[in-house]
């Protein structure tokens, strides 16, 4: 059966007319043309189901008994066909119970005969006008996994096919996600993307930063809190897990999170309950959460500078999003996508790069993964004034390329070495005492966790050496 064809775009609506009745059939139809609606009329069901197999109306007005195929039924295969279409019916015979069974059944509206012409018109009208809301909202929900769901993920290669590949099986799931890579990597694209895809996706998708907030103000964030919870808290504000309810909350850089918010994530995550700051009371959250991280977290663990049981919670699936280095066949299709979305927005038609230009940026190792592609090509198309970007249209450190870059690095490689031997030398002395070593070396432990991630120094393989 051939697809049906949607309504003509125009001011007026496309309606169905479906009575038995010729002169009531033919006296609404006049009225609805001269509302400025085209109209079709049938005088039977199984007319109205023929016409529903080729085409859609936007509204379908049936009288609800009629020989062999009855308004119920028309309303039964217009639902099926043209889930968006309304259906509105009359009837001489009106009771409750069929009103009841009609609107259960997906009826917009039910009309008693004989009804005012006015009066039904302008049931029509409302009908039409939830007909054209329903529409924008599927639309917005298509442009939304558009731009945050599978289809965002862009790249052909096979690392990154590996991880589309697991979405759907982990849209299915409530489990908790952490999501792994470098920062650029597009760890919160990929996290709306699970979320567009799950049975969440009508709720909310609330992202925060863990290392965007000092401290109290991000329990505040988390959490909410009461009226006098601290100074300045002058009345009860929700807190984002709260917002999130019934969706999927996103908390980015958790590797950055303090020990105390930690220890209240962990809460969450076991009983799925939250406490607003000042507040004794408990509050129920239904939510998804996913997290995001550019560290090591087992090392942070084995440093001591995040909680074990927390890492355990919230590593129940991991999805690790590949640097754009180690997925370089992607460079000209993100390239070409960047181009598309950037070029939108301003006047010049450019159409596409120079080989050499592409070269460059096939190249180019891309320290800032997908976000510094992203943002280098927006600055192309603000600059060029050629049809094709060239390679003077891209910023020098891209011209230069790799083999620069990497002598450019070399010339640190002696002051790395020096600091990777003072601190291998201080966890050695101070038998893996982190907190000793950071103070030995004047910096934080957070700093020297850092280091130690730069270094690749694990605490357990240098104990195990000086044995």
């Amino acid at each position: 059966m051939d697809e049906p064809t949607p309504p003509t775009p125009g001011s007026g609506a496309r309606i169905l007319v479906v009575d038995d009745e010729a002169g009531m059939r033919r006296s609404v139809g006049i009225k609805l043309r001269r509302a400025g609606h085209s109209v079709d009329e049938v005088a039977s069901g199984a007319e109205a189901l023929t016409l529903l197999s080729r085409e859609v109306f936007d509204v379908v007005l049936s009288d609800l008994r009629m020989a062999e195929i009855s308004g119920l039924d028309v309303l039964e295969a217009t639902k099926r066909l043209s889930p968006q279409s309304e259906v509105i019916l009359m009837t001489a015979f009106g009771t409750i119970e069929t009103a009841v069974a009609a609107m259960r059944a997906g009826a917009f509206d039910f009309v008693t005969k004989p009804f005012q012409i006015d009066e039904l018109l302008h049931r029509v009208e409302r009908a039409i006008e939830r007909r054209r809301l329903n529409t924008e909202v599927q639309q917005l929900r298509a442009e939304a996994h558009r731009a945050f769901g599978i289809d965002a993920v862009v790249g052909t290669s096979e690392a990154l096919r590996r991880v589309i590949a697991q979405l759907p099986r982990i849209a299915l799931s409530d489990s908790t996600v952490l999501i792994t890579g470098e920062s650029g990597t597009g760890k919160e694209l990929m996290a709306r993307a699970i979320h567009q895809i799950s049975r969440r996706a009508a709720g909310p998708f609330i992202t925060v930063s863990a290392a965007a907030f000092p401290e109290p103000l991000l329990e505040s964030e988390l959490f909410g809190h009461v009226k006098g919870a601290f100074t300045g808290a002058h009345g009860v504000r929700k807190g984002l897990l709260e917002e999130a309810h019934g969706g999927t909350f996103f908390l980015d850089e958790i590797g950055d999170a303090p020990p105390t918010t930690q220890i209240k994530l962990l809460r969450v995550l076991e009983e799925r309950v939250i406490r607003r700051l000042g507040d004794n009371r408990s509050i129920d959250v239904d939510v998804r959460i996913v997290t995001a991280t550019n560290r090591d977290l087992e090392q942070a663990v084995q440093a001591r500078a995040f909680r074990e049981d927390l890492f355990y919670r919230l590593n129940v699936i991991r999805v690790h999003l590949p640097p754009l280095r180690e997925r370089s066949d992607d460079i000209p299709i993100l390239a070409r996508h960047f181009l598309t979305l950037h070029r939108s927005r301003g006047i010049r038609a450019i159409e596409g790069f120079t080989p050499e230009a592409m070269a460059c940026l096939h190249d180019y190792p891309f320290p800032g993964n997908v976000r510094e592609l992203s943002n280098i090509i927006e600055q192309a198309v603000a600059l060029t004034a050629e049809r094709l970007i060239d390679v003077d249209d891209l910023p020098e450190r891209v011209q230069r390329g790799a083999p620069d870059l990497a002598d450019e690095a070399a010339g640190f490689k002696s002051l790395g070495a020096r600091e990777r031997e003072l601190i291998i030398e201080r966890i050695a002395a101070r038998s893996g005492n982190l907190r000793l070593v950071a103070e030995d070396l004047e910096m934080s432990r957070t700093t020297l966790w850092r280091r130690m991630k730069v270094h690749q120094i694990d605490v357990r393989t240098v104990l195990e050496s000086c044995d």
